[in-house]
């Protein structure tokens, strides 16, 4: 399916990553769905730029079923046709600051609870909205995202690492059970991104330390990121499936 003929959800669109990856597709071409929690300013802002026919900002909590059932009702009745593509960006509130980072000793059940709840609880739930709709068409594509923490934890977010490396399983088994419907389930994994919100209170000597680490010799943008997102719902990847891709300019090589 071309990106002229899909409607793309995107989660947690209001601000940061998840921004910029709406305005990728909607460069692309794209009818974009502009999910968001809390961040109503950037996901209207967004819409309206748009316009009606191209994009709709629409607030929801993806880890509430009856909400999720509500956004995807909300996205056909706009736009007279389901959802093709989804990208499941929303985050439990995170601060990516080392330095206040909450340690082994300290760390608590619940701050594990909030990130398992945003990652993996939301994707299934927006996974499993979409399902009805992406076999009706013979055509789906999710995309998640992760990060390169699992592969190399510079900064130990036990709770944040612990979900994404959950959320990855998730993308493999779903891919295993969905692939006969033609749909394609893959992650796109970043690391540290200059800048997002979550990255803002990231001190400038960890973005140089994390840059002279990396063969590109600098740190990825949002924008780079998002190129990997439109890769996995485009044409060219139609017979992949179950991948995490890292971007993350070479830090992180497996």
């Amino acid at each position: 399916m071309q990106f002229s003929e899909q409607t793309v959800l995107v989660t947690g669109a209001g601000r940061g990553l998840g921004n910029h990856i709406a305005r990728s597709f909607l460069d692309a071409g794209c009818r974009v769905v502009a999910n968001y929690r809390n961040s109503a300013a950037g996901a209207r802002e967004l819409a309206a730029t748009a316009g009606a026919e191209r994009a709709l900002a629409v607030q929801a909590d993806v880890t509430d079923p009856q909400e999720v059932a509500a956004l995807f009702a909300a996205s056909e009745a706009h736009f007279g046709r389901a959802v093709t593509t989804v990208v499941n960006n929303a985050l439990a509130d995170f601060s990516f600051n080392g330095d206040s980072r909450a340690t082994a000793g300290a760390i608590a059940w619940a701050d594990f609870d909030a990130q398992f709840s945003g990652s993996v609880r939301g994707a299934l739930n927006t996974t499993q909205a979409a399902l009805p709709g992406m076999r009706a068409q013979g055509f789906g594509r999710i995309v998640n995202i992760g990060t390169n923490l699992f592969h190399n934890p510079v900064v130990p977010y036990h709770d944040y690492t612990a979900a994404k490396a959950a959320l990855l399983s998730l993308t493999r088994t779903l891919a295993a059970d969905l692939g006969p419907d033609n749909i394609s389930v893959n992650m796109v994994s970043g690391g540290l991104l200059r800048t997002t919100d979550a990255s803002a209170a990231t001190p400038d000597e960890v973005f140089d330390y994390i840059a002279a680490a990396t063969p590109l010799r600098r740190v990825t943008t949002p924008a780079e990121l998002a190129d990997a997102v439109l890769f996995f719902a485009s044409p060219w990847a139609r017979s992949v499936t179950g991948q995490n891709l890292m971007v993350d300019g070479g830090l992180v090589m497996n």
